[in-house]
């Protein structure tokens, strides 16, 4: 696979070493970004602004930032509600920090104004399939995460079922990059997300994770493992989110191991460190 230096709107994003994506919700009811508590997001505009710092002080050369909760069954969020939680904080860290500012949206509208104040990246779990959205990432030619999730965040749980899941998020990724090519976004700019967790059993997640490197070799893009925190680290380790911290850094190896190119996660500065561990001990590269 080639390592190519993303253009996140000037910023460049070299991943021939892997990055940390440092998660900054600004959701009430997603796991949060910080402290002890994993159940609220910063939705204050000045504590969303001193997580980032922190977060790129930890090693986060990303801070991804997002105002809708795809957990299972979570609320849904009206178009104006989301872009009040995301713009004002995508403004407020891109004009104050030298980091990529990721936002994690399907709405196009969002996109647009995102890119506007200086977001340098879209993260989409919806790998651009809503009215409009292949078309604003071409427009906007900044780098997109396309995610593979079977069904919609609300009911992706629901029995989710597949032949084979790695030939089948594999299938899904590849008809994704096409239409995103034949819209005329650049190949080189995409980023690939397995979506871990969404639309998937225990045993989907980890056949998925066992397999990964399989994405990297056969499209030859970066990929982007989520794996921090888990539910698939329930039914592994039989421990509640807050008490997943061990297994996250064990999974993030694990995803390095099988050729990740981005980490996203919520623990930066123990992440960071399982990153440099790997880079300094790995001779694959």
């Amino acid at each position: 696979m080639s390592s190519p230096v993303l253009n996140c709107a000037g910023k460049p994003l070299d991943l021939s070493k892997p990055k940390i994506m440092g998660i900054l919700n600004t959701t009430p009811d997603s796991f949060s970004d910080g402290g002890n508590s994993y159940q609220q997001g910063c939705l204050d505009l000045d504590l969303a602004l001193q997580r980032a710092i922190q977060m790129q002080a930890e090693g986060a050369s990303i801070i991804d930032v997002g105002g809708e909760s795809t957990r299972p069954g979570a609320a849904k969020v009206s178009a104006q509600e989301e872009m009040d939680r995301v713009i004002p904080v995508v403004e407020r860290i891109a004009r104050e920090l030298d980091v990529v500012v990721s936002v994690d949206s399907s709405s196009p509208a969002l996109m647009k104004e995102a890119a506007a104040v200086g977001a340098g990246l879209i993260n989409d779990v919806r790998a651009l399939q809503r009215d409009g959205a292949v078309e604003m990432a071409a427009e906007l030619q900044l780098p997109v995460c396309l995610m593979h999730m079977q069904g919609q965040p609300g009911t992706m749980q629901n029995k989710p079922s597949y032949q084979n899941v790695v030939e089948e998020v594999s299938a899904f990724l590849t008809e994704r990059v096409d239409q995103c090519v034949a819209a005329g976004i650049d190949r080189e700019q995409i980023i690939l997300d397995p979506g871990f967790g969404f639309g998937k059993t225990l045993e989907h997640n980890v056949e998925l994770l066992r397999k990964m490197s399989s994405l990297t070799q056969a499209m030859g893009l970066p990929v982007l493992a989520g794996l921090s925190r888990k539910s698939m680290l329930q039914g592994l380790l039989q421990r509640p989110v807050e008490q997943r911290l061990a297994g996250s850094l064990g999974v993030a190896m694990l995803a390095l191991q099988q050729g990740a190119a981005i980490l996203r996660v919520h623990d930066v500065a123990e992440s960071r460190d399982i990153l440099e561990l790997f880079w300094q001990i790995d001779a694959s590269h």
